[in-house]
C-alpha cells in the first residue's frame, strides 16, 4: 500500500482522504487531491465520474463500485432526474449531508452553507437496521473501519458528519463553511431567481447564487420564516450526557454496552444506585464509539440535593442555567453514576474534551419538544417559485431514549428528495405539497417493525420502505394554505388529523339536560326513584345504586335497600361504582347525601356517561368491560387492592396499624344478604384469589363505609385537599384510599414522582405516600438530605446479612464526594462457594498488553463481553460463568491481542468489509438453548463465533426494544401530565366563575358545557394513562420474571446434596414468587384478549 501510494502521488492522497478524522484535514486534503489530479471540486455528478477516471487506485476502485452501484438504480435516471435544479441545503448535519448526497445523485446542483467550521459532537446515535445497510451502501466501512463491529449498533454524531461529508465531496456538492444563512432574498423582478442572506459577506458566487429548491437542515432553533411550530410539552425532563476518552485496552473493550434500562420496569437497579451514591435517575444508556458515552434522565430533586444546581427555579431556562449549575459537581454526578452502571470496569473515567476544550459533559432540557405544522412549503413571486422543505430537527425534534433521531431523519431526507424530483418534473406546486405532506404523515408512526422488512430494496420511492402507503391522504385542497403567491396564502383549509392516538368514545355530552336525559332514561322503572334534577333527586341514594344496577345487575338486590339510611345506601353505591365499574368518587357520600354540590354531582356523573353513554345494557348480557368503560382503571384498582392487602398481611396490619378486618368481615353473615348470582363474563380480568369482596351487606355497611371513607364531619370537608388543606376543584381532584387530593399533592413523598393505581403504598408510621422505589423498608431515607440510613427491623438480622450482596445489583465502585453523602457501611458475610470464587477471579489484565486499535472479533477474548452482556443482564452473579469465561488468563489475552493485530494487518479493506457486512443467522428457540450450551465451553465457543454473535445482537436488540418501548410510554406519560395540568387551570377558572353565581343563565349554560367538555376529556386522558400504566405493568412483570428464571437456574443447577438448607428455603420461595408472577401475566393476557374481544364485539355492533 505504501510503495503503491509512494509511486502515485494522488493515491497517498486518497488515502489521507479515506483517513482524515478532522473537519479541517478533510476538506485540505480533499483540496490537494483535486489539485494533483487537476480536477476543481464542485460541479454537479459529472465531477465524480471525471474522479473515478482519473484516480485508478485498488482501493479506491472497491468505494468507486458502491457508489456505482447506488448510482445506477432507476430511481436517480442515470444523474438526469434533476439535471435542471438547484438546491441550497442549510446545515451540514447528518440529516442536511445525507440530503446533499440524494440531490447530488439525482444530478441536482447542490450548495451546502454551514456556519460551523468543524464537527465536535461526540454524542453517539443509535441506528435501525435500514441506516445501517443503507451507510454501507455509501462505503461507511471503507471511512470508518469500526462502523457497526460491536455489540450494538451506533455511531458517533462526529463520525457519521465526516463519513457523509466525505461522500458528499466525491460526488460533487459544493460546501462552504463559516456562512450562517439568515434568511431568503425574493427575486424583485422578473428575469432572476431567488437568492440566500448569508453573512459574512459570501464570495460573489455564492453571493449570486439562484436556486429553486431550499432545504433547511440547521437544527430546531432555526426555521424558515412561514412555517409554525408546534410544541410537546411534558413535564420537567432533564437529560444529562458525559463523554468519557476511549482507551480502547482490551478491559475497556470487555465492558459490555448498556442498550437502556428504565426505572418504568427495572426499579430495583436505580434504587440500589440511589442507595449507593444518591443518585436518583430515570434511565441510563452507555454506547462505546470513539468515547465512552453515557446519557441519562436525572431527577430534579436529586440534582438539587447533590448540588449540582444551586437553586431550584420554576423556570427551565433558569434552572439550567450556566450560573446554576456547579460544573464541578455535575461532573462528580456522571462520574458516579457511569462508573455504578459499568461495575467499575471503565478504570479511572477521564473526560473527553468538547469544541471549546472543556469537558465533555452537559445538562439539557427535553422537557418541550417541537414539530413543523407542515413539511414543505411554495413561495412565488416574480413568476419564480421556490420549494422550500424541512428535514431533521428542523422538522421533528426528536426524543433521545427513542433512539429514533437519526433514522426518521434520514426517511424525511429520503422523502424529500422525493419531492425535489416531483418539483423537477414540472408537477404541480399543489400536488407537489399534497404528497409531502401525506409521506409526514407517517414519519412519527415509522419503527423498524412497521416498515417494509427487505431494507436492502429501500429507495428514495416511498412506496419500497413504507407499507400501505396511501399518497393521497392529504388533498391539494388541504394545503392549498401552503403556496404563498406573491406573500398572500391561498385559501387556508386545514388537516386537522393530529398524532395523539385515537380511543373509541361516546359521543360528548353536551349540556347538562342531556347528561339528565340520559340519567331519567338509565333510572326508569325503578321504584322510589325520579331523577329531575342534580341534587335532591341523588340524596336517598337510591337513584344512584338504580343506576349501578342498571349497568351492572349482579352487583347488588335493589329490593334489599328498603329501609336503609341514605348515607349507608350512597356510600355503598359510590364504592361499588369505584370497585367493579372503574367510575373514581368525584365527591364524597355525605356531601351527595346533603345535596350542596350540583355541580360535583354532575362531574360524577359525567364520569358514567363516559364510560358507559354509548354501551346498551341488558341483564340478561353484562359485560364489565363493554367498549368505553375506564376497564383498565378499574383493573389497576383491583391490582392497587391486592397490593395493599397482601404487604398488610405480610405485616400483620393495615395502614392505620390495625388488624386486617376485610377478610373476616366478608365472611359475617347478614340477614338481608341476597344470594347473588356471579357476574356472567367469559373472561375474568383477574384471578378468583386477586378479587376484593364487594358483597351488599345491610349490617356490614357501616363498618365496610368506615373502613373506605374516613370519618366526615362537614359535608364540604370533600373540598379540601387531605394534604395540603387547601381548596379543591373538581378537575383537580383525584381520590385514593377515600380521601381527595389534588393531583399535584398525590406524588412520592421521596422523589416527588406522580403516583398511579398500582404504583403507590402509604407508609403506616408517617403517613406518606411513596412510590414503590422509594417506599422505606429496610433503607429509610432521609428526605432532607438524600442519605440512606439503615433501618434494623427485628428479626431480620439474619436475613440483612444474606441479602447485603445482591447477586443482581452491581456495587459501586467510587461514591461522589463532596456533595454525596457517603452511606452506611455494612459488614458483607460471603458464604464459602461465594469465597472460593472471590479468591479464584483474575480481575487484573497483564500491564504489558497494548490494547488492539478496535474490538476484537475472536470469540474467545469477547466470550465474557458476549455471556455477561447478552445472558446475565443486569446484575446476575459472576459465579454462575465458567471461571475460564469470566476471567481470561493473561496468556490468553495477549494472544488474542496479538492474533487480532496479525489480522487487522493482513486483511484488505474489502475483506474486512464483507466480513463486516456478514449476515446474522436466523435463530429458533432450540437452536438459541444448543448455543447457551456451547457458551458454557470456550473451546467450544471458537468453533461458531457468527452464532455467538448473533445470540448477542438478538438480545441486546430485545433489551433496546424494551427500553425503547418503556422511554415512549413515560414519554406519553409525561404529556397526558402536562395536558391534564392545563385542564386543571381551565377548568378552575370555569369553575370559580359557575359558582360565583354572577352570570346570566345563558352564561351559565355556556360555561357549563365547557366544563362537562373538560370533564370528559380528563376522563379520555386518565383512560389512556391506565392503559399506559398496564403496559408498564407487563414490562415491570416480564423484566421481574426474567431476573427470577436466572437466579431460579442457578440454584437448580446445583447437585440437591450440595445445597444448604437456607439455599433450598431461598429456592422454594423463589419458586414461589415466580409461580406469581407467571399468574400476574397471565391476568394481564386474559385481560387484555377480554379488552380485544369486547372491541370487535363493539366494532361489529356499529356496522350492523
Amino acid at each position: 500500500m505504501a510503495a503503491a501510494a509512494s509511486q502515485n502521488p494522488a493515491h497517498g492522497l486518497f488515502e489521507n482522504f479515506l483517513q482524515a478524522q478532522l473537519c479541517k484535514d478533510v476538506l485540505s486534503s480533499f483540496q490537494d487531491l483535486c489539485m494533483c489530479l487537476g480536477l476543481e471540486p464542485g460541479g454537479r455528478l459529472s465531477f465524480y465520474h471525471k474522479l473515478k477516471a482519473e484516480l485508478n487506485y485498488w482501493n479506491a476502485k472497491s468505494l468507486w463500485a458502491k457508489l456505482d452501484k447506488r448510482a445506477s438504480h432507476p430511481v436517480y435516471e442515470q444523474g438526469k432526474a434533476c439535471a435542471n435544479t438547484k438546491c441550497l441545503v442549510v446545515g451540514a448535519g447528518p440529516c442536511g449531508l445525507r440530503t446533499a448526497v440524494e440531490l447530488a445523485l439525482l444530478g441536482a446542483r447542490v450548495v451546502l452553507v454551514e456556519k460551523r467550521t468543524k464537527f465536535s459532537r461526540h454524542n453517539v446515535l443509535h441506528l435501525w437496521p435500514f441506516t445501517i445497510q443503507d451507510l454501507r451502501g455509501l462505503g461507511a466501512k471503507k471511512f470508518y473501519g469500526r462502523f457497526c463491529t460491536g455489540t450494538l449498533d451506533h455511531i458517533s454524531i462526529r463520525q457519521l458528519q465526516l463519513l457523509l461529508l466525505k461522500v458528499a465531496l466525491l460526488l460533487g456538492v459544493e460546501i462552504h463553511w463559516g456562512v450562517t444563512f439568515t434568511g431568503l432574498l425574493p427575486p424583485s423582478h422578473k428575469g432572476i431567481g431567488w437568492r440566500a442572506q448569508l453573512q459574512p459577506s459570501p464570495p460573489d458566487q455564492l453571493a449570486l447564487y439562484e436556486f429553486d429548491v431550499l432545504i433547511s437542515a440547521a437544527g430546531s432553533k432555526f426555521v424558515p420564516e412561514g412555517f409554525s411550530v408546534r410544541e410537546m410539552r411534558g413535564k420537567l425532563a432533564i437529560g444529562i450526557t458525559a463523554n468519557f476518552v476511549n482507551g480502547r485496552t482490551v478491559a475497556e473493550t470487555q465492558v459490555p454496552e448498556i442498550s437502556g434500562v428504565a426505572r418504568i420496569y427495572n426499579q430495583s437497579f436505580f434504587q440500589n444506585l440511589f442507595k449507593a451514591t444518591g443518585i436518583d435517575l430515570e434511565n441510563i444508556v452507555y454506547y462505546k464509539d470513539d468515547t465512552h458515552y453515557f446519557v441519562m434522565t436525572a431527577k430534579r430533586q436529586s440534582l438539587l440535593r447533590l448540588g449540582v444546581l444551586r437553586q431550584d427555579f420554576a423556570n427551565t431556562e433558569q434552572l439550567l442555567g450556566h450560573d446554576n449549575i456547579v460544573p464541578e459537581a455535575l461532573h462528580r454526578f456522571a462520574r458516579a453514576a457511569a462508573d455504578f452502571a459499568t461495575h467499575g470496569k471503565l478504570g479511572n473515567l477521564e473526560f473527553a474534551c468538547d469544541a471549546r476544550g472543556r469537558p465533555d459533559v452537559a445538562a439539557f432540557d427535553f422537557t418541550s419538544m417541537t414539530r413543523a405544522e407542515s413539511a414543505a412549503r411554495v413561495q412565488e413571486k416574480h413568476g419564480a417559485r421556490i420549494l422550500l422543505e424541512l428535514v431533521g430537527d428542523c422538522l421533528v425534534e426528536p426524543f433521545w431514549p427513542l433512539g429514533t433521531g437519526v433514522a426518521r431523519g434520514f426517511l424525511a431526507a429520503f422523502d424529500a428528495a422525493w419531492t425535489v424530483k416531483l418539483w423537477a418534473r414540472g408537477t404541480q406546486p399543489l400536488d407537489v405539497l399534497a404528497e409531502r405532506e401525506s409521506l409526514y404523515q407517517l414519519l412519527s408512526q415509522t419503527s423498524p417493525e412497521n416498515m417494509h422488512r427487505n431494507i436492502a430494496q429501500y429507495t428514495l420511492d416511498p412506496a419500497s420502505r413504507y407499507p400501505n402507503l396511501n399518497l393521497r391522504s392529504v388533498t391539494p385542497q388541504q394545503v392549498r394554505d401552503l403556496y404563498d403567491i406573491g406573500g398572500k396564502e391561498l385559501e387556508r383549509k386545514k388537516n386537522d388529523k393530529t398524532d395523539s392516538p385515537m380511543h373509541l368514545t361516546p359521543e360528548p355530552v353536551g349540556t347538562q339536560e342531556e347528561l339528565l336525559l340520559w340519567c331519567q332514561k338509565q333510572t326508569a322503572g325503578y321504584p322510589g326513584v325520579q331523577v329531575t334534577d342534580f341534587s335532591s333527586s341523588w340524596t336517598d341514594g337510591r337513584a344512584l345504586c338504580a343506576l349501578v344496577h342498571r349497568l351492572r345487575p349482579n352487583l347488588l338486590d335493589f329490593s334489599t335497600l328498603q329501609g336503609a339510611g341514605a348515607l349507608e345506601t350512597t356510600a355503598l353505591a359510590v364504592k361499588l361504582a369505584e370497585q367493579e365499574l372503574g367510575i373514581a368518587p368525584v365527591i364524597p357520600p355525605q356531601v351527595l347525601v346533603a345535596g350542596t354540590d350540583p355541580l360535583g354531582l354532575t362531574a360524577y356523573l359525567t364520569h358514567f356517561y363516559s364510560a358507559f353513554g354509548k354501551t346498551p345494557h341488558s341483564p340478561d348480557l353484562v359485560s364489565p368491560l363493554s367498549t368505553g368503560t375506564a376497564s383498565a382503571v378499574l383493573f389497576l384498582s383491583k391490582l392497587q387492592r391486592k397490593l395493599q392487602r397482601t404487604h398488610s398481611q405480610e405485616n400483620g396490619q393495615d395502614s392505620g396499624g390495625k388488624k386486617p378486618r376485610l377478610e373476616a368481615e366478608s365472611k359475617m353473615p347478614s340477614p338481608i344478604e341476597p344470594t347473588l348470582e356471579q357476574p356472567v363474563t367469559p373472561l375474568n380480568p383477574l384471578p378468583a384469589d386477586q378479587e376484593v369482596s364487594t358483597e351488599a351487606s345491610g349490617q356490614g355497611w357501616k363498618d365496610k363505609e368506615h373502613l373506605w371513607w374516613p370519618t366526615v364531619n362537614n359535608a364540604e370537608a370533600g373540598d379540601l385537599c387531605s394534604l395540603c388543606g387547601e381548596r379543591l376543584y373538581i378537575l383537580e381532584r383525584i381520590c385514593a384510599d377515600g380521601r381527595f387530593f389534588h393531583r399535584s399533592c398525590f406524588h412520592c413523598h421521596s422523589c416527588e414522582a406522580p403516583l398511579w393505581p398500582e404504583g403507590y403504598r402509604q407508609h403506616p408510621g408517617d403517613g406518606h405516600f411513596y412510590c414503590l422505589l422509594h417506599f422505606p423498608q429496610s433503607v429509610s431515607i432521609n428526605v432532607c438530605d438524600g442519605t440512606p440510613e439503615d433501618q434494623e427491623l427485628p428479626g431480620n438480622n439474619e436475613e440483612k446479612e444474606a441479602t447485603a450482596v445482591s447477586p443482581r445489583t452491581p456495587t459501586a465502585p467510587e461514591v461522589i464526594e463532596g456533595p454525596l453523602k457517603q452511606p452506611s457501611r455494612k459488614l458483607i458475610r460471603l458464604s464459602s462457594p461465594e469465597r472460593r470464587s472471590l479468591s479464584s477471579l483474575n480481575l487484573q489484565p497483564d500491564d504489558e498488553i497494548e490494547g488492539p486499535p478496535k474490538p476484537p472479533r475472536s470469540c474467545s477474548a469477547l466470550a465474557h463481553q458476549a455471556l455477561e452482556g447478552s445472558f446475565t443482564g443486569w446484575g446476575v452473579p459472576d459465579q454462575r460463568l465458567p471461571q475460564t469465561l469470566l476471567s481470561p488468563s493473561p496468556e490468553l489475552l495477549k494472544l488474542v491481542a496479538s492474533s487480532v493485530e496479525e489480522e487487522d494487518e493482513g486483511l484488505s479493506s474489502s475483506e474486512e468489509e464483507e466480513e463486516g457486512e456478514e449476515e446474522d443467522l436466523v435463530l429458533t428457540s432450540d437452536v438459541e438453548q444448543t448455543l447457551l450450551n456451547f457458551a458454557k465451553n470456550s473451546g467450544t465457543m471458537e468453533k461458531y463465533p457468527t452464532w455467538r454473535r448473533t445470540l448477542l445482537r438478538r438480545a441486546k436488540e430485545e433489551e433496546m426494544k424494551r427500553f425503547c418501548k418503556a422511554q415512549a410510554i413515560q414519554r406519553r406519560l409525561d404529556e397526558i401530565e402536562a395536558a391534564l395540568r392545563e385542564l386543571e387551570e381551565e377548568g378552575k377558572r370555569l369553575e370559580l366563575a359557575l359558582r360565583s353565581q354572577s352570570c346570566s343563565p345563558k352564561q351559565e349554560k355556556l360555561w357549563m358545557e365547557k366544563i362537562l367538555k373538560l370533564i370528559q376529556k380528563k376522563n379520555s386522558l386518565v383512560a389512556e394513562e391506565a392503559d399506559l400504566m398496564i403496559t408498564v405493568k407487563e414490562l415491570g412483570l416480564e423484566e421481574k420474571q426474567w431476573q427470577l428464571d436466572q437466579e431460579l437456574r442457578s440454584y437448580m443447577d446445583r447437585e440437591e446434596t450440595l445445597k444448604t438448607a437456607k439455599e433450598k428455603q431461598a429456592e422454594e420461595q423463589m419458586l414461589k414468587q415466580l409461580l406469581d408472577v407467571v399468574k400476574q401475566r397471565d391476568a394481564l393476557i386474559r385481560f387484555r384478549e377480554e379488552c380485544r374481544l369486547s372491541e370487535l364485539g363493539q366494532g361489529a355492533g356499529d356496522q350492523g
